[in-house]
């Protein structure tokens, strides 16, 4: 079962809907027990850094995020991907989750129309099993104004928008973000979906 967290700040039904057409068994929860028993995560999140954190925080879902995802297949989508550095600039300096290395700014481009939304090339860095099965012209769909600033070793997918954004995140375990929507982003995100789906947690 791959449980989506719900703690005030995800867009939890879009996510659940597209897990349900692919007929994934999922569950919108934010029972610490129903997490630890769940065989994945999915952390959505829309909105600031410092407001999710504090209700991560507020709820004590922080600390159980952090012990399973290090357990399990844990993959975090646009906000949700962002908390999973080590901090962002946000309005303020926050800390974040810290299961990735690397920190969270706005996107510089200042000539460039912010919030980045819309569709973007997918381009290839590093292996990840969420990419498997897709081409070398899949697009995703992206709303966002900040960008992650990470090691090269840490990106799996990039798209150009005045610069390099992050765009698929791993630390090559069991840990993964999105910056995209992938519930957002028609068969490609669908395929992403899947890949993630029917990833078994960690053996060792």
């Amino acid at each position: 079962m791959t449980a989506i967290i719900d703690y005030g700040a995800g867009n939890i039904f879009s996510v659940k809907n597209a897990l349900d057409r692919l007929g994934a068994d999922s569950e919108l929860t934010n029972d610490p027990d129903k997490l630890k028993a769940a065989d994945r995560l999915i952390l959505p999140g829309v909105g600031a850094f410092p407001a999710a954190m504090k209700m991560l925080g507020e709820s004590g879902l922080k600390d159980v995020i952090t012990a399973q995802a290090r357990l399990k297949p844990f993959l975090g989508i646009c906000l949700g991907m962002q908390l999973l550095f080590e901090k962002s600039f946000e309005f303020e300096e926050c800390a974040g989750l810290g299961l990735l290395e690397g920190y969270v700014d706005m996107i510089p481009e200042k000539e460039l129309v912010i919030p980045h939304m819309g569709w973007n090339k997918l381009e290839y860095l590093n292996d990840s099993p969420l990419l498997d099965g897709l081409g070398d012209e899949e697009y995703v769909y992206f709303v966002h104004s900040y960008k992650a600033f990470c090691p090269d070793n840490e990106i799996c997918a990039y798209s150009e928008y005045g610069s390099s954004v992050p765009a698929l995140v791993s630390d090559g375990k069991t840990v993964f973000g999105c910056q995209f929507h992938p519930e957002k982003s028609g068969e490609t995100g669908l395929k992403i979906l899947q890949n993630f789906v029917t990833l078994s947690g960690r053996d060792d």
